[in-house]
């Protein structure tokens, strides 16, 4: 099985972060291939980020497709392109927020968003009324970290299951986890950027060491292992909702 990871900024800075995190994850014998977009912006924060970066999604995913691979993970928690990818390849394609949303709702009555900044919490929101999930998200909360600054001084930073992350990002992600829990907003924490690379194992663990039990779910963990169980029961997104685009002439 070969899955391609689409890195849709325009920047290195988190490539081979991503590319480690994600053969962290997959089962052994599938091939990750990373690739990221050539214009857009160099991160995504903010409806305007989305639709810049949304023409490189397509393009990256249309060539990863067209060059063999089975599954493509958009990877950004707001699903930039995502939908739009589906109409143009036969192939299932998911972003960071579906998949680890859903992955929440298994958990505990009430999910807990932690992401990156207040400009995303309306985005975040755009995608809660979208999806049909505004009852069981309790709380979209931030840590007031950029994106690009997620990884700024790292203690100990890992990869996958066990890596440890930057500690002011973990400090930040605790706290504000534990408010949300305390106030009853929360059940399950998923972590709402896919560069909080490595934190979900150490954030889970802290949280248990002071209360009871709350799952911590990585959007990459789960975009990757949800890709993988698509690929083997055959599946991939309906015609009937994603239709191929009508022909016309198209500048992009």
């Amino acid at each position: 099985m070969k899955l391609t990871v689409v890195v849709p900024v325009i920047t290195d800075a988190l490539t081979d972060e991503v590319r480690a995190d994600a053969g962290s994850w997959v089962s052994s014998g599938t091939e990750v291939e990373v690739r990221r977009i050539a214009r857009g912006t160099e991160s995504i924060e903010s409806e305007y980020d989305m639709a810049l970066a949304g023409p490189g999604v397509l393009e990256a995913v249309r060539e990863a497709s067209d060059g063999g691979a089975d599954a493509v993970f958009v990877s950004c928690f707001s699903d930039p392109a995502v939908h739009a990818a589906r109409e143009i390849v036969d192939i299932p394609v998911v972003g960071g927020f579906e998949p680890a949303v859903l992955t929440s709702l298994a958990l505990g009555e009430r999910t807990g968003v932690i992401t990156v900044l207040p400009d995303m919490v309306p985005l975040l929101h755009g995608l809660v009324r979208r999806y049909g999930l505004a009852g069981r998200i309790g709380t979209i909360r931030t840590v007031g970290i950029p994106v690009l600054h997620l990884r700024a001084g790292a203690v100990g930073a890992g990869a996958g299951p066990g890596g440890t992350g930057g500690a002011d990002l973990l400090d930040a992600l605790t706290e504000q986890a534990r408010a949300a829990v305390t106030a009853r907003e929360a059940d399950v924490i998923v972590l709402g950027c896919t560069g909080m690379l490595g934190v979900a194992a150490a954030l889970q663990e802290r949280l248990a060491r002071q209360g009871p039990f709350v799952p911590v779910v990585d959007p990459t963990a789960a975009a990757l292992t949800w890709l993988e169980t698509q690929v083997r029961l055959g599946l991939r997104p309906s015609r009937t909702t994603y239709l191929p685009p009508r022909r016309k002439n198209r500048v992009s």
